[in-house]
Order: C-alpha cells, then sequence, then structure tokens
C-alpha cells in the first residue's frame, strides 16, 4: 500500500474535508491528467468565456478579468512549448491549469475562476469542444480519401473486370464501380459524423453553465456562453447535462462502422493483390516483406487497417457498459470515457491516411482485369437475351443454367456452344445471341441509375463530388 498520510495537494489538502492525504495507489487509480491533459487548449477555452461571464455579472472586476484571460493564454502557451509542468497534486486537466494560473496571477484572482462552476460542467464542455474539432478534423480526412478515390475511379473509368458474390465470378462491371462502392459507403460515415457535430439537442448545445449538477446560483447567461464558444444553444437540463455521454457513445459507433467499411475494401485489396489474382499492386511504401522469405511483398498495410478495425469496435463496447445502469447525473466512471475514444480517434484517423495513400499509389494491371473475364459471367445476359424475346425469366433462368451444363458437360465456354446446340436447349434462340458476347455491351446495358454503365458512373463521380464539395 501507499502511505496514508501523503500530501493531497491539488483541490483536496488536509485540513479541509480530509483529515489526511490519500494513498498513492489511489492517486495512480484516480488521476486522469496523464490523458485528459488532451483537452488543455479546450478547457482554457471554456475558461476565458467563463470569465468573460462572471465579469458581466459584476462577480469579478475589469482587470481581475483582464488578468484571467491573460494568465489562462500563459498556462496554453506553456502546453503548447512543452513547457508545463505537472505536480502531484494535478489530479486532472483542470486542477493543473487552475494551479499554474494561480501561480502566474496569484491564487485570490486565480480561485475566483471556479465560482458557480464544477469540474462536471467543465469537462462536458471541455469534451464537447474537442469532438467538434474532431469531427471537422475525421470529416476532412475522410472527405481527402474520398477524393483520391474519386480521382482514381475516373482515370480508370474504361476498365472491367469480374464482379464477384460469395467470392464467386458472377457478371461484369467496371473496376470503377467497384471502386465507387466503397466510396459510398465512407459518403455515409461522412454524412454521419456531420449529423453528429450538429444533432439539435446534442453537440450543438453547450453544457457549461449548469454547475455541479442543479444549475448556476448566479445567474450566468447560459447562451451567451454557447454563443462565444461556438454552440447553438445551452443544455435545458443540467442533471443531464453534466451526465450526458451519448455523443461519446455516438463517435464511436460511427468511427466503428467506419472502420468497417475501411476493413472491407482492405479485405478487397489483399485478395486482389495476390499472386492468384493480381488486379492491383501496391506500392512498396505500404508493403513490408518477410524475416525469412526474400521474395514475399506483404501488404501490411491493409492487413493491419482490418485489424485495427476491432480495437475501435471493443472501445465502443467499453463505453456502452460504462454508460449503462450509471446513478442519474455524474459519476466517477465518466472519467473512463476520455482514453478510449482518444484512442478510437487517433487510430481512426492513421488508417484514412493510410488508405488514402494505398489508393492513390497502388497501381491496377489492366491486362490481369482482361484476362480474368470470362463468358460465364454473362450468363445472366443470355437470359436477359430470351427475356428480350418474350420468354419470363424464371423460364430463362431454367435454361441458360442447361446452357451452362451442357458447354460444361463439353468442355467449352458458353460463347462455343454451336447455335444448333443452343435450339436443341430453346428455339428462341437466333443468329443474334452472338451480340450478347460483349463485355462492354454487357456492363453498358446496366444503365439505370446505380448501374455498371458508364453513364450511370459518371453520374455517381458527379454526385461524390457534391457530397466532398459541401
Amino acid at each position: 500500500m501507499g502511505d496514508a498520510k501523503g500530501a493531497r495537494g491539488g483541490l483536496f489538502q488536509e485540513g479541509g474535508r480530509f483529515a489526511e492525504g490519500v494513498d498513492a495507489l489511489m492517486k495512480q487509480f484516480n488521476d486522469s491528467l496523464p490523458y485528459d491533459k488532451r483537452l488543455y487548449a479546450q478547457d482554457i477555452r471554456g475558461s476565458i468565456a467563463y470569465s468573460h461571464q462572471l465579469e458581466k455579472l459584476g462577480l469579478i472586476t475589469g482587470d481581475e478579468g483582464k488578468k484571467l484571460e491573460d494568465g489562462l493564454n500563459q498556462v496554453k502557451k506553456r502546453w503548447r512549448n512543452g513547457e508545463f509542468k505537472a505536480e502531484d497534486g494535478d489530479e486532472d486537466i483542470h486542477t493543473a491549469n487552475e494551479r499554474v494560473l494561480g501561480e502566474i496571477i496569484g491564487k485570490e484572482i486565480a480561485g475566483k475562476l471556479h465560482t458557480g462552476r464544477s469540474r462536471n460542467d467543465q469537462v462536458a464542455v471541455d469534451f464537447r469542444l474537442w469532438m467538434r474539432e474532431e469531427i471537422d478534423t475525421v470529416c476532412d480526412l475522410m472527405k481527402n480519401l474520398i477524393g483520391v478515390t474519386v480521382g482514381k475511379a475516373e482515370k480508370d473509368i474504361s476498365l472491367i473486370f469480374p464482379g464477384y458474390t460469395h467470392l464467386q465470378r458472377a457478371q461484369p462491371i467496371r473496376w470503377s464501380h467497384w471502386l465507387l462502392s466503397h466510396a459510398w459507403a465512407w459518403v455515409r460515415d461522412l454524412d454521419r459524423f456531420r449529423t453528429l457535430k450538429d444533432a439539435k439537442y446534442g453537440l450543438a448545445l453547450c453544457p457549461l453553465g449548469g454547475s455541479a449538477l442543479a444549475g448556476n446560483p448566479f445567474g450566468i447567461n447560459r447562451e451567451a456562453l454557447a454563443a462565444e464558444l461556438g454552440f447553438e444553444g445551452a443544455t435545458q437540463n443540467s442533471l443531464d447535462s453534466t451526465s450526458d455521454r451519448d455523443f461519446v457513445a455516438e463517435f464511436l459507433f460511427i468511427a466503428s462502422l467506419t472502420q468497417i467499411h475501411l476493413s472491407r475494401i482492405a479485405e478487397d485489396l489483399c485478395i486482389y493483390c495476390s499472386a492468384e489474382f493480381k488486379f492491383v499492386t501496391l506500392a512498396d511504401k505500404y508493403s513490408t516483406g518477410s524475416s525469412l522469405m526474400p521474395q514475399k511483398k506483404n501488404p501490411d498495410s491493409m492487413e493491419l487497417l482490418r485489424g485495427k478495425c476491432g480495437r475501435v469496435v471493443g472501445a465502443l463496447q467499453g463505453m456502452l457498459m460504462c454508460m449503462k445502469g450509471l446513478p442519474t447525473t455524474y459519476n466517477k466512471d465518466l472519467q473512463e470515457d476520455k482514453e478510449g475514444i482518444f484512442d478510437a480517434a487517433d487510430t481512426l484517423k492513421l488508417c484514412l491516411k493510410v488508405l488514402t495513400g494505398v489508393v492513390d499509389t497502388m497501381q491496377v494491371n489492366e491486362a490481369k482485369l482482361k484476362s480474368a473475364l470470362s463468358y460465364d459471367l454473362l450468363a445472366t445476359d443470355v437470359a436477359d437475351y430470351l427475356v428480350r424475346k418474350g420468354l419470363p425469366f424464371r423460364e430463362t433462368h431454367h435454361l441458360v443454367g442447361k446452357v451452362v451444363r451442357v458447354a460444361e458437360a463439353k468442355g467449352v465456354s458458353i460463347s462455343e456452344l454451336p447455335l444448333a446446340d443452343l435450339k436443341e436447349i430453346s428455339s428462341t434462340f437466333e443468329e443474334d445471341i452472338s451480340q450478347v458476347w460483349s463485355f462492354e455491351a454487357s456492363v453498358e446495358r446496366r444503365n439505370a441509375t446505380g448501374g455498371t454503365a458508364k453513364s450511370s458512373v459518371l453520374k455517381q463521380l458527379e454526385e461524390i463530388k457534391k457530397v466532398i464539395a459541401q
């Protein structure tokens, strides 16, 4: 055990509520400064705004307000320059900043800053400010990834290769159509992040001024606080304000879903860059080798991207369990809201940057895409051909199944079956069946919205460009 009579320091020194110092083990267990120091700038920003309202209420003088603001900016400068020195009594970012502020301008004036304010509403606003800024950063990275992908899709719009279902060759599609299938998932993720930031009853509202739980006793102007800090308004219930961490769970859910979407293209690229496919070649700068086998070039960037999905999803599960069953208002359990989301946000940003680099530098092997095309991919087109001749699709599906079986029995492609063999299966087949054996014609027939025809892909490109231009 640690020394139970050791110095407390900070806010809770011996002689006040407590007769003895905190146990060293408890201090390690309780202190959050090692990770919530990340909120130093937001904490100072909130404190400056709060000092402005204290001055308007006459709770501090104009001279005291100026000293508070100047002192807080000096504290921020120390953090920014790496000159901030933490001490034993610095339990969290709030107490650390207040201590140094007192050293700079004097404890008497610094001590007035916390009038009517609790660390409960203080951390609530710090965290929201950080998240709103973090969402902007994530959205910029997502727009960059989507933009690079759009550029690649435009460049390679003429390339056609096999589309897969169940990892089995299915129908010919444009390579660009495949790329954009991932881009559209990221567009949805981008939209979710944007919606979270502007949530009318969530991150758009400011909790500062709600105090510990019952509200501010000095009539502070919470709407003015909210406006100065860039929020659309103030939260409407002080009990809810200090304990609400819905936005944390929501961020982690969106981040988890985004990571899952990143993981899916990572899996595709791991397959497509393998020797069995060779559809793409990943740049050396995003590949690694083997400690034993000198020929190996491993897509470790994509494998790690797949693997890192789990840690973000894990952070979501941890946060949900932290929130489950909490009594009303603030409880110390909520200190566990930060480490997971800080790691998840950093992981997501790194993954977005890496994937952007991979997509931007990967080389598409056009010859391999072409050689992977085979006429069995046009079986559905044969069924559609018979539909255009007037037969019901369920019948044509059955008939083309026979065509495939006969071709397999003869060891030839379905395109190589003589017309006489086809007519034995259905008299509807005519000479014009030869027009079906074109991969370009196949993709161009799928020109409805969302299809793989060139016109449809071009429409997709224009729509996605509008999204990332916002």
